[in-house]
């Protein structure tokens, strides 16, 4: 969840560490700190807030040929100077950053740290402490003692180290957590993220877990914890880094919702190519062919958008699909069938609850496909094959061109799938997308419409319900997340059908009730929940698709077909978050209490 980066050699290292933590401040935004020195000077600097607090207390002119920062989602201890990082031993000889979650270090603390005044409250502290323990007591060197300490420490972790007595080398170790080598001219770089330090370097290193590395302004060598040497090569990172800013957009959330419409194309563009049909790999083809479940493991935005493509999956291919929680799924396995097929959905392909899953379906001998935005990540290597989002960047903690583009990647898949089983199919799938893109850019363009309308309905609810039935339910979903998680509103998902089994009690007066309503099949049913909850009382509106609109409806979404419906109706109630949470005066990009990778369990 937090964000790591490190330098060492020539350059404007408090420069690149500031410009890095403001890159990766997705990840994390309560506090921050760096850590700067050469042979001969020292700079520390921590503050509670975001990076530009931070960068206001900065002595940019101090010499300095190595560094590491740090940007926090607090895990252990509240959000305070004294728990932000880098943190420092008790002589200060040693500096660390660390991404992750240290398991055991309340026992580490006790068996070895008995006499050490802690500063913090961190798990983090508690292994720079170890780190100069085992210095002191064993006579190790820093790069032995940090190694012994990595011996004894269960859990997640990307760490930076700095060792005073050895200023002319920075250290790293990974495990779980992401952390990327970047390779320069004259300098070397850490981070959690290549977007981080792209300005600086497209070459980088994969750190893989239970590798150490060492740094210096020449050289970086990788070996694993009992010293075996690695030789790996380098990769580019294929990030524009014109997609990492915000451009004329005031917030990045608004400016990935309009990018939608392109990302469809892309995606029509980089399945199809010059072909008639989407393809995937004959491999990918074989082990779902093979598989008589599908299992789709996922978290949040990700498993939402895992409901919609179990219906694509299972009315197109006539494949039957699960949808699972991974933070569940790693320890309490379900029964499964006799030849499962695990499909992987994350954003990031750094979340940690999805990785634990994989690791478990890997012990298992069970195929996999990882279906993410980043190629080379963490799930999309170690999984047994992979299908890319082409979404580009997404930089708001709060998911919306991921979420469209996973339905996608999943109609694609389902088509393709349902094309080499021999299955009929009654449309085009390429041709269906673009109508998609077309009828998120009629929906974009109502923007001042729905703005008007939340300014005017949800600046002061405390709660708020969104209702469908089928594929409308799903919507819902995703957008009571959307707007719970950006404007604070307390906001529910129920199927429509279900209010009469209780829900319907919490109804009050005014309060805001959205359906949805796509389907022909199930509309008549909604309408009727709709005039139940207006009879209580509340301020209930209607989204609907043209093919079921009505007259008095708040907002006409045009007609795709149902079973990409999803894609279209969801872009209106992610502007309805948008614009709430704008007209509250609530920071849209970075919602408190949230990060963008979640990559503790």
């Amino acid at each position: 969840m937090c964000g790591v980066v490190g330098m060492i050699g020539a350059g404007k290292v408090q420069e690149t560490l500031i410009t890095g933590l403001e890159k990766l401040e997705y990840r994390g935004y309560d506090s921050a700190g760096i850590f700067v020195r050469n042979n001969e000077t020292v700079g520390f600097f921590k503050e509670v807030g975001r990076i530009a607090q931070l960068k206001e207390i900065v002595d940019f002119d101090l010499p300095a040929t190595v560094g590491i920062g740090h940007t926090r989602w607090a895990t252990h201890g509240p959000a305070t100077q004294y728990n932000a990082h880098p943190h420092l031993s008790a002589s200060g000889r040693f500096a660390l950053v660390h991404n992750g979650v240290i398991e055991n270090f309340a026992d580490l603390k006790a068996n070895y740290l008995q006499d050490v005044d802690f500063k913090s409250d961190t798990d983090t502290e508690v292994v720079v402490q170890l780190i100069e323990h085992f210095a002191l007591k064993d006579g190790l060197s820093g790069k032995e003692a940090f190694k012994k300490a990595l011996s004894l420490i269960h859990g997640s972790y990307a760490f930076g180290l700095i060792d005073s007595e050895t200023p002319d080398t920075l250290y790293a170790a990974k495990n779980k957590s992401p952390l990327l080598v970047g390779l320069g001219q004259g300098y070397n770089l850490i981070a959690s993220d290549a977007m981080a330090t792209i300005h600086l370097t497209a070459d980088y290193l994969e750190i893989k877990d239970k590798e150490f590395v060492t740094l210096t302004p020449s050289t970086v060598t990788i070996e694993t914890y009992s010293g075996q040497v690695v030789e790996r090569a380098a990769f580019k990172a294929e990030l524009d880094a014109a997609d990492l800013e915000k451009g004329a957009y005031p917030y990045y959330m608004i400016k990935e919702i309009d990018e939608q419409p392109t990302v469809m194309r892309r995606l029509i563009q980089e399945y199809q190519g010059d072909k008639d049909h989407f393809h995937v790999s004959e491999d990918l083809l074989a082990a779902l062919t093979e598989a008589d479940r599908l299992y789709v493991v996922a978290c949040g935005t990700s498993y939402h958008a895992g409901w919609v493509g179990k219906n694509l999956i299972e009315k197109m291919a006539g494949k039957p699909v699960d949808v699972l929680l991974a933070s569940e799924f790693a320890y309490d396995l379900p029964i499964f069938s006799s030849k499962p097929l695990f499909i992987f959905l994350t954003q990031s392909g750094e979340t940690a609850d999805s990785r634990q899953a994989l690791v478990r379906v890997n012990e298992l001998g069970y195929p996999s496909l990882t279906i993410t935005n980043v190629k080379g990540s963490t799930l999309s290597r170690e999984a047994s094959h992979t299908l890319l989002l082409h979404a580009g960047p997404e930089i708001a903690v709060a998911s919306t061109k991921a979420y469209t583009a996973q339905i996608a990647v999943m109609a694609i898949l389902a088509d393709c799938l349902a094309r080499h089983l021999g299955k009929e199919t009654d449309f085009d799938m390429a041709h269906e997308l673009s109508l998609v893109a077309s009828a998120m850019e009629s929906i974009l363009a109502e923007k001042d419409q729905l703005e008007a309308w939340c300014n005017a309905n949800l600046m002061e609810p405390r709660n708020a319900f969104y209702i469908g039935r089928l594929l409308d339910y799903y919507v819902s979903m995703e957008a009571a997340l959307k707007l719970k998680e950006i404007t604070y509103i307390q906001t529910e998902a129920f199927a429509a059908g279900e209010l009469k089994h209780g829900t319907i009690a919490l109804i009050e007066e005014g309060t805001p009730v959205l359906a949805l309503i796509s389907d022909p099949s199930v509309a008549a049913h909604t309408r009727g929940n709709v005039e139940e909850v207006k009879a209580r009382g509340a301020q209930a509106v209607v989204i609907a698709s043209q093919e079921v609109a009505k007259e008095d409806d708040f907002f006409v979404v045009p007609n795709v077909t149902k079973l990409l419906s999803p894609l279209a109706m969801v872009v209106v109630t992610q502007l309805i978050a948008y614009y709430t949470a704008l007209g509250r005066g609530l920071d849209v990009d970075k919602p408190r209490n949230l990060a963008k990778s979640v990559t503790v369990e």
